[in-house]
């Protein structure tokens, strides 16, 4: 039998600050059993075209079986198809919303017994 970890919850976000129960952090990547600060640098991230592979494999490599995408309050920051394809591939639901609405989602996923993940982009 596998044991589970839970995805650490989100407990407030405001502009430019998401507080979880790891930390606080801009922009962060959690999955079951942890996460860091999301630094979009890494995988060539930027609002246009959006979130790369590379952004959501790292947590698919820590089980996650949902991704949840906080687009920002704005809304500005895109999902590539390039990273849907990878989803798709890996066995993984993305799920993308407006930041607010995606840490309440997330939040509620990770309550219950879904392994999930979240990209959580806390300005525009």
């Amino acid at each position: 039998m596998t044991m589970q970890m839970n995805s650490p919850t989100i407990e407030a976000t405001s502009w430019g600050s998401v507080r979880t129960s790891i930390g606080t952090f801009r922009d962060v990547k959690l999955w079951p059993g942890g996460g860091r600060g999301w630094d979009w640098t890494e995988s060539g991230t930027h609002h246009s075209p959006g979130v790369q592979p590379a952004d959501v494999g790292e947590l698919f490599d820590h089980g996650a079986e949902v991704v949840v995408i906080g687009r920002g309050r704005d809304v500005r920051l895109g999902v590539t198809e390039e990273a849907r394809l990878a989803a798709e591939e890996a066995g993984v639901r993305i799920e993308a919303f407006e930041t607010t609405a995606a840490v309440t989602r997330y939040n509620e996923l990770a309550s219950g017994t879904v392994a999930v993940g979240a990209l959580i982009h806390s300005t525009c």
